[in-house]
């Protein structure tokens, strides 16, 4: 399968793969577990098999194919990521919307129990290389990566207030270690 060998040439190889939910239901789409791969001490979970859907686009009403991923440390990754990843993906499919660069999820409480990072942000996999963000699939398709990323209440306002450029415009000054779920949020003034 083209998407999950895009996937393992990046994320490491798939450990582990969920295709029901918490209460035995199947999901529209399986969740996997991917470590060892090209960030060192890094596990991600992602969607495999969301991209089947199109998703409309709010802007444009076209219709977008894409995978949810979420990186974390490994030393932080525990069993509540793989119910994470499929909580935000069942969202877009009940609504049936693609998450868009710069949309937050958020907030709603604590990714962690020690984590302060309360919502998730729509960025481009910029921890890869250029080729990662986007796959051809076996459906003649494109798929499109979509790199969830753990934000705080304050850096969740300011996507709200400054937009994405202007967020984005403070993590590249910041370079916080965004796969870290227990860092401090980014200064804003």
């Amino acid at each position: 399968m083209k998407l999950i060998e895009h996937m393992e040439s990046r994320l490491g190889r798939m450990v582990e793969g969920w295709s029901v939910d918490s209460e035995s239901n199947p999901m529209p789409f399986q969740v996997g577990r991917f470590q060892d791969g090209e960030l060192s001490g890094v596990v991600t979970y992602a969607t495999i098999g969301l991209s089947k859907y199109a998703l409309a686009s709010r802007t444009s009403g076209r219709g977008i194919h894409q995978e949810l991923i979420i990186s974390v440390r490994s030393e932080i990754a525990s069993g509540m990521f793989p119910a994470l990843v499929h909580q935000l993906a069942v969202g877009l499919l009940e609504r049936g919307e693609a998450i868009l660069r710069g949309d937050v999820i958020g907030p709603q409480g604590s990714v962690t129990s020690e984590s302060s990072m309360e919502a998730f942000y729509a960025a481009i996999p910029v921890y890869y290389d250029e080729a990662f963000p986007a796959v051809d699939l076996e459906s003649g398709k494109r798929a499109v990566m979509v790199w969830m990323v753990p934000i705080g209440r304050a850096e969740a306002a300011f996507v709200t207030k400054a937009g994405w450029p202007a967020f984005e415009s403070k993590l590249a000054e910041q370079d916080p270690d965004l796969l870290d779920l227990n860092r401090s949020e980014i200064h804003l003034g």
